[in-house]
C-alpha cells in the first residue's frame, strides 16, 4: 500500500464518502416550509404533472446526472460488484460538481444482468438529466447504452467509451501538428478492443476516414481470418473500421506505424517495438496505472510525442477533460441524445486550448478552467 492510498482511505474515512446533498432552499420556519414543502409543494407537482417538460424548470432535473455502475469494470480492479464501485462513483459526482457545476448522484447497481440494469435505469430516468454509465464492462456495456440511447429522450452516455475517444481524439488532432503528419494519411496501432478501444477506433475513423486502423487484442492482429472474434470485432471489420488482411502480433502491427494507442495491459509495448515504427512515432499508452510503456522507454524507442493516463507525466489523456462539458452542454441547450458530431466537435475544442502544441503539451491540463465551459459550447 502506497502512501498515498493510506491517504484516500483516512480522507474517505474522515469524510465518510464525498458527497453530500444540500437544500438550495433554506427552511429556516413554518414559511419557508410551506413554500419547500406542503401546502406549496403541491401548486408545482400539478404544474410539472400537467407539464412534463417543466420538470427540467421547476426540479432538479435539469441540472443533475446520474452516475450509474453495476461495478463489473472498475478502473482497474476489474469486477469489484456495486459497493466496491460505489467510491469511485462518488468521485465522479464529485468531478462533475467541481469541473461542470452539475449535480450528480452516484447510482450502484446489484444486478449485472443486461436487462436488469436497462429496465432499472429506464425507471428512474425521470428524475435525471443525463446518464452517465460508468465501469460497465464490455461487452455488454455497448448493448446496454444503444438501448437506452433509443429509450430514452435524455443523453445517455457510457464514459469509459466516449470519453476517452473525445480526449484521444484532441490530443491526436495536436501531436499530428507537432510530428508535421496528417491524421488521415497514418498508420495507427490500437492496443486493446474492450470498451475505450472499439470507441477510440470508431470515432477516429469517423474523424479521419482514409487512416489505417489496426486493432490488436491479447491474441494479436483482430483480422478476417481468426475464427475466436466476438459481435463488436466482427462489426469493425466489417465496417472498415480496422483493416483486417494480416495476422501478426503486437510487434508485427507497429512496425511502420505513425501512431501506438495503448488501452490495454501494462508493459506491452518495448522500447525495441517502438523503434521499428516510422519516424517521429506518437505513442499513447494509457494503460493505468502502470503504461504499455513508460515515458522514457518509448523515448529511448524514438517516440516524438508520448502520452500516459497518468498526471505525473505530459500530456495526461483524461476523461475529465470530455464528460463534465459535454453534459453541461448537453443539459444547457436540451440536448437529446449525444452524437459522433458532438464528440468530433469537443475534442477539436479540447484540441484548440492549445494553439501552438508542443511534444510536452497537446492537451489543456485536467484543472485548466476553460476546458468545460468550451466543450459546452459546441454540444448544441
Amino acid at each position: 500500500m502506497t502512501n498515498n492510498d493510506k491517504k484516500a482511505i483516512a480522507l474517505h474515512k474522515k469524510l465518510g464518502g464525498k458527497i453530500r446533498i444540500v437544500p438550495a432552499a433554506p427552511v429556516r420556519n413554518r414559511a419557508d416550509l410551506a413554500l419547500v414543502y406542503t401546502p406549496g409543494v403541491a401548486a408545482v407537482s400539478s404544474l410539472v404533472a400537467k407539464n412534463p417538460a417543466l420538470a427540467r424548470i421547476y426540479t432538479m432535473k435539469g441540472r443533475t446526472v446520474a452516475v450509474i455502475s453495476d461495478g463489473s469494470a472498475v478502473l482497474g480492479l476489474g469486477n469489484i460488484g456495486a459497493l466496491g464501485a460505489l467510491p469511485v462513483m462518488e468521485g465522479k459526482a464529485a468531478l462533475f460538481k467541481t469541473f461542470a457545476d452539475i449535480d450528480a448522484v452516484p447510482i450502484v447497481l446489484d444486478t449485472q444482468d443486461a436487462d436488469e440494469i436497462v429496465a432499472t435505469v429506464i425507471r428512474i430516468a425521470p428524475a435525471f438529466g443525463g446518464i452517465n454509465l460508468e465501469d460497465i464492462a464490455a461487452p455488454k456495456c455497448f448493448d446496454i447504452e444503444k438501448r437506452l440511447i433509443e429509450a430514452l429522450d435524455i443523453p445517455v452516455m457510457h464514459d469509459d467509451q466516449h470519453g476517452t475517444a473525445v480526449v484521444v481524439l484532441a490530443g491526436l488532432i495536436n501531436a499530428v501538428k507537432v510530428v508535421g503528419k496528417d491524421l488521415n494519411k497514418s498508420r495507427i496501432v490500437v492496443a486493446g478492443v474492450g470498451s475505450a478501444g472499439v470507441a477510440v477506433m470508431k470515432l477516429v475513423k469517423k474523424f479521419a476516414p482514409k487512416a489505417t486502423i489496426v486493432a490488436v487484442d491479447s491474441k494479436g492482429i483482430v483480422w478476417n481470418g481468426r475464427t475466436d472474434l466476438n459481435a463488436i470485432k466482427q462489426v469493425l471489420l466489417n465496417e472498415n473500421i480496422i483493416e483486417g488482411s494480416g495476422a501478426g502480433a503486437l510487434a508485427d502491427a507497429v512496425q511502420y506505424a505513425d501512431i501506438f494507442l495503448g488501452i490495454s495491459q501494462p508493459n506491452t509495448l518495448t522500447a525495441a517495438m517502438v523503434k521499428t515504427m516510422a519516424k517521429d512515432a506518437i505513442v499513447f499508452a494509457m494503460a493505468n496505472p502502470t503504461p504499455e510503456i513508460m515515458p522514457d522507454e518509448a523515448k529511448k524507442g524514438g517516440a516524438k510525442v508520448i502520452a500516459t493516463g497518468r498526471s505525473d507525466f505530459p500530456n495526461q489523456i483524461n476523461n475529465s477533460l470530455a464528460f463534465p462539458g459535454i453534459f453541461r452542454g448537453a443539459l444547457d441547450h436540451k440536448v437529446t441524445k449525444i452524437t459522433d458530431i458532438h464528440k468530433i466537435k469537443a475534442a477539436q475544442a479540447i484540441a484548440a486550448l492549445i494553439p501552438k502544441p508542443t511534444a510536452t503539451k497537446i492537451v489543456p491540463d485536467m484543472f485548466d478552467k476553460r476546458v468545460a465551459k468550451a466543450v459546452a459550447k459546441v454540444i448544441r
